[in-house]
């Protein structure tokens, strides 16, 4: 009997005894790599943003003005006159290409088709969701876009590569 109780105080005693968990081993994150990568990234578009502008000035018949959103573009068909631009929700109906910084085609107006955008509520190439604010029905306008305002560090998965600047020439064509 005394052997009976002796195991059951054991069994219970080591039954309550609170074990704490190990817990999982993490590093702690570093703020080294974090802080490389923003310099490097600044690197990156500074190097980018000095291509276009070499570009730019190599153009001197053309006049780029520069968006605070961090592109470039010149009107290839400017209308004067006070006539709406597109505003968010709006519905736009445009044409576009895609080219490299050289102007070698890597998408037609053709291949692409006519695009139908709302304004701010669907996902389009960052620094054209921005133009097209500054458009009115039938002008055309060049943007240079760097990566950053483009497709990025993944390129479009097909013709565009990785941190590739583009040009892309638009025309407004509808407002609804």
């Amino acid at each position: 009997m005394k052997i009976k109780i002796l195991i059951f105080v054991c069994v219970f005693c080591l039954g309550c005894s609170k074990v704490a968990p190990r817990k999982p081993i993490k590093p702690k994150p570093s703020t080294t790599i974090l802080k490389e990568t923003i310099k490097e990234s600044k690197r990156l578009n500074k190097v980018e943003d000095e291509k276009i502008l070499d570009l730019i000035k190599k153009d001197s018949t053309t006049n780029y003005l520069v968006s605070a959103k961090g592109f470039w573009y010149t009107y290839v068909t400017k209308i004067d006159g006070v006539l709406p631009t597109p505003k968010a929700e709006d519905e736009v109906t445009l044409t576009y290409n895609i080219t490299d910084l050289n102007g070698n085609v890597i998408y037609t107006k053709e291949n692409l088709g006519l695009k139908t955008y709302k304004v701010d509520k669907e996902d389009f190439i960052s620094a054209l969701q921005s133009g097209i604010k500054l458009m009115k029905v039938g002008e055309t306008i060049t943007f240079v876009i760097p990566s950053y305002n483009a497709f990025g560090i993944s390129g479009d998965g097909n013709k565009i590569g990785v941190n590739q600047s583009i040009k892309s020439t638009v025309t407004l064509i509808n407002i609804k």
